[in-house]
């Protein structure tokens, strides 16, 4: 070794022949004598700087040379050299330049500046600025030969004044005296020593050091001992940072890589290498893409690209485990590594295999998706009543997240509402595909999974067992699948042709009774079903069960309650004379709880119509039934030829019986027209219920209208009329309004749920409707199509019940003959004249004795009682109608006149000889009216 200081002399190194022999001699505890230098060579040895002043090896004042050169071929001086004398304390010049050893410390006393660094000089951050080592050359006697800037930092003092000094005059106590001893002559035997001393810094303060001795030999065999010191304190933290770094590295549960700025291994700890089934010694010097399979190294090394440029640190980024180590999942973390000075160095990174945590979390997700399908499903056929619609919502709910395909099959009772069979299920039992769904579409799906398509199956098949027992089952493999319902099946060939290789057969049950198969298969690569998703399948398949149950019972109840209503309703509409008649009927889409809603034609004498439409408020049997009874009482009531204003008063008194219970009232509005086409007028009366619409004809004509004809058109207006009480409430009268009628006009009666929804007002409806029937129609049967088509979506699920009526003035050709006779006893002669001459005009002479006889006793009658003028009004159509009017109220009232009685027999023959016979009211008086068959039309009987 050599070191050249900033003085000039300095002895250069020389070759070092004959010092292995010398370091030898050391070893075995000789004193090594000096080896002889070639010829031709300049003789070197240690030489060190001392300092401004000098250097080892230089001759100083006061001392001998320790070393000289001298021309080639000069003889040895000897083995033996004189002790060297130690070096004086001289005082530096000011004016001399410092060396590059200079210490950059804190100035010493005696007005010493700081020395500047030198050229070249490393930067400061690197470890050897954190743990400083100071080196001293010492001779064998302990004398101070070289003393390094570090040392003089270590311990303030600086070489210019310990260069050629004992050290021990640094140690405090005489006991660390010994122990410095002991060590100089350790290491003179053995050739090095190591230990903790205590030295005395320049302010006299103990400081601790971790030292090391070792025995150096120069060129000419001339022992010196190197000193190396660091500060115990920063040596101990150092070893303790080292042993924290060897545990975190070596001993740590997870896998620990340092890679340079090309992205290279520069170290692994066992724990990573054993994750990638690499030795860490392969690990070194490749890169990732190296060291892994390639699928696996790319998304690695593009995060490690990623946190090498930006800086940005990646943590906690689950990817799969490489093919070529144990499956499974691991967390990578990766960040940029840079020295102090912000030099980056590479990057750093951890790896955790999180096997099962990535498959618990994926457990507990999967359930997490499971429960959340089966909450969707709820909420999708939480509110439906029809088993088709939640058949296939089934179907759909579980494509794709549980199954490629999938089939709900169910009995065929189910689907229409029928009682579930007593008896097993067999072969026979008929069932029906009516649920479907899949990931793609083609000829093979059309043909597994066709919608309707009637399903049979073996007895001994898997749909045969599970329809059977209940049992769920779980098919895998063709020999299996080709089980599934008979042997050949197309729907199994189809499946085949389409990669199912897996398949479960579910029961779908209510209250422990199989209703019909969930049938749910995979396909392709997708992994086939284990006994998790059978258990699920099974839940979900229970869950359905019951909606399904559900909708057969609304079925089954919708239809009781429909018939029910329907029977209720008019079975067949009369056409009466003068009048065409046109009808919608729309159940409400609130399932069994059906309105009360109901229309009905009545024919009445003389040809005239009574039109009704009616709604009893609230839903279900109850209120249809109460309907029922409503309906039948105003027929009855009609058929007794009472003013509308007049039927509706009785028909509210009868409301108490006509309730739908003893603790509930009957609330129910209508609306009672009566139309006479011989006249032309329409009475209307209403109980609180929506006001008719009437369309009169754009253009009059005295034409009768044809039945079938097509409708012109026209202006449409809401009739006004009193309001009136509904039935049930009253308090408020109810009055009737008389219209003249032209040839043509339309009238309309609907309830509310035509014209009535959630968020516009009743007018909005009404102006509708007026709209559509001021269009032209086809016909009548057409107007009815386009009302109902412009129902608001959005209105209330209630009944509707519309009836259109076309009124005319009779049919064309009707003969009609009608005379106005005072209330004189002459009347009767006259009004059998007439009836007798009409008769022989219309050719029907065989009724003249009869309607002679019958006129006569009417007329007497009313001449009888009353004081104002008698109509005779004679109509010939499939009868002959025969009305005799005057201005009394009261009805007549047949009497039973004794044998001896000369007079009271006059209805009574009426009543026996008339087909019909009847009274009304009519303005202020009363119409008495009877029917005589005309030849060929009489009733069969007696």
């Amino acid at each position: 070794m050599s070191n050249t200081g900033n003085g000039g002399g300095g002895a250069r190194r020389t070759g070092t022949a004959g010092s292995a022999a010398a370091r030898a001699r050391l070893r075995r505890g000789a004193r090594p004598a000096a080896p002889q230098p070639p010829a031709g060579r300049r003789r070197g040895g240690l030489t060190g700087t001392a300092g401004p002043t000098g250097t080892l090896g230089r001759t100083t004042p006061g001392h001998t040379p320790t070393a000289s050169t001298a021309p080639a071929g000069t003889p040895d001086p000897g083995a033996s050299r004189p002790a060297q004398p130690a070096p004086t304390l001289a005082v530096p010049d000011p004016g001399a330049q410092p060396g590059l050893r200079s210490r950059p410390a804190r100035p010493f006393p005696g007005g010493l500046s700081e020395p500047a660094r030198g050229v070249g000089a490393p930067a400061e951050g690197s470890l050897l600025d954190m743990l400083k080592v100071a080196i001293a050359i010492l001779d064998t006697a302990g004398r101070v030969v070289l003393w390094s800037p570090a040392a003089e930092e270590l311990l303030g003092w600086p070489n210019e004044l310990l260069v050629g000094r004992r050290i021990e005059e640094l140690i405090p106590d005489q006991e660390q005296v010994a122990r410095i001893r002991a060590a100089i002559q350790d290491t003179l035997r053995h050739g090095r020593w190591a230990g903790c001393a205590e030295l005395r810094d320049r302010n006299g303060t103990p400081v601790a050091v971790d030292a090391r001795i070792s025995l150096l030999v120069d060129g000419d065999g001339t022992p010196f001992l190197q000193v190396s010191m660091a500060e115990a304190a920063a040596v101990r933290a150092v070893e303790r940072d080292l042993a924290v770094r060897d545990a975190l590295f070596e001993q740590s549960p997870l896998g620990i890589a340092v890679l340079d700025t090309d992205l290279r291994y520069t170290a692994v700890n066992q724990t990573l290498a054993g994750m990638n089934g690499v030795t860490p010694e392969d690990h070194v010097g490749r890169t990732t893409g190296e060291t892994l399979p390639e699928r696996a190294a790319d998304e690695i090394t593009a995060i490690q690209r990623q946190v090498l440029a930006t800086g940005e640190p990646v943590i906690d980024v689950t990817l799969a485990s490489p093919v070529t180590a144990r499956s499974g999942y691991r967390s990578i973390s990766y960040s940029r590594m840079t020295d102090r000075s912000g030099r980056v160095l590479g990057i750093s990174g951890t790896v955790m295999d999180v096997t099962e945590r990535y498959r618990a979390v994926a457990k507990v997700e999967h359930a997490r998706r499971r429960l959340s399908l089966l909450n969707e499903f709820g909420s999708r056929v939480g509110d439906l009543l029809d088993a088709a619609r939640i058949a296939q919502e089934l179907a759909s709910a579980v494509v794709p997240r549980l199954t490629d395909h999938s089939a709900v099959i169910l009995l065929q009772a189910v689907a229409h509402g029928d009682d579930l069979p007593r008896h097993g299920h067999d072969r026979r039992t008929s069932l029906l595909q009516l649920g479907t769904a899949s990931v793609q579409d083609g000829p093979e799906v059309d043909v597994m999974l066709r919608r309707g398509a009637r399903i049979t199956f073996a007895e001994d098949s898997a749909c045969g067992r599970v329809l059977r027992t209940g049992v769920p089952e779980l098919l895998s493999g063709a020999d299996q699948l080709s089980d599934v319902t008979y042997p050949g099946d197309p729907k199994m060939q189809a499946a085949h042709d389409l990669g199912v290789h897996s398949m479960l057969v579910v029961p779908l049950r209510a209250r422990g009774i199989v209703i019909g198969l969930l049938l749910v298969s995979r396909a392709g690569y997708r992994e086939g079903f284990d006994r998790d998703d059978l258990a699920f399948t099974v839940e979900l398949a229970d869950r359905a069960g019951s909606s399904l149950d559900n909708a057969r019972l609304y079925a089954r109840e919708r239809t009781a309650a429909l018939t029910l209503q329907r029977t209720l309703l008019p079975q067949q509409v009369p056409q009466p004379t003068g009048v065409e008649v046109a009808y919608r009927y729309v159940p409400g889409s609130s399932g069994t709880e059906v309105g009360g809603d109901w229309f009905d034609v009545i024919p009445l004498p003389g040809d005239r119509t009574a039109l009704v439409v009616g709604d009893v408020m609230g839903h279900g049997l109850r209120a249809a039934a109460t309907m029922g009874r409503l309906r039948t009482a105003v027929r009855v009531l009609a058929a007794l030829d009472l003013p509308p204003e007049v039927l509706l008063r009785h028909v509210h008194e009868l409301a108490d019986d006509l309730a739908q219970g003893p603790d509930e009232a009957l609330l129910a509005t209508c609306v009672y027209a009566v139309f006479d086409p011989g006249t032309a007028k329409l009475t209307v009366a209403k109980a609180g219920h929506i006001p008719p619409v009437l369309v009169l004809p754009g253009q009059e004509t005295e034409e009768p209208t044809r039945t079938g004809s097509p409708l012109p058109g026209g202006a449409g207006r809401i009739l006004d009329l009193p309001s009136g009480a509904p039935l049930g409430v009253g308090g408020v009268p109810f009055e009737a309004v008389e219209l003249k009628i032209p040839e043509g006009s339309l009238l309309a009666l609907c309830t509310d749920g035509l014209v009535e929804s959630r968020d516009k007002d009743l007018d909005v409806g009404l102006g509708r409707l007026i709209t559509v029937l001021q269009e032209p129609h086809a016909s009548i049967q057409a107007a009815c199509e386009a009302v109902l088509d412009t129902m608001e979506q959005g209105r209330e699920p209630d009944d509707v019940a519309l009836l259109l009526a076309r009124l005319g003035h009779g049919q064309a050709g009707t003969p009609t003959a009608g005379w106005t006779l005072p209330a004189e006893p002459t009347a009767v002669s006259r009004a059998r004249r007439l009836v007798r001459s009409a008769l022989a005009e219309w050719s029907v002479e065989e009724l003249t004795d009869i309607a002679e006889l019958l006129v006569s006793e009417l007329v007497t009658n009313a001449v009888r009682y009353a004081s104002a003028p008698i109509g005779v009004r004679l109509t010939l159509g499939e009868t002959l109608l025969v009305e005799i009017s005057d201005p009394l109220p009261d009805p007549p009232r047949e009497r039973h006149a004794a044998a001896a009685d000369e007079g009271g027999r006059g209805l009574e023959l009426v009543r026996r000889l008339a087909l019909r016979w009847g009274a009304r009211a009519e303005g202020i008086g009363k119409v008495v009216w009877f029917e005589q068959a005309l030849s060929g039309n009489e009733p069969d009987g007696p």
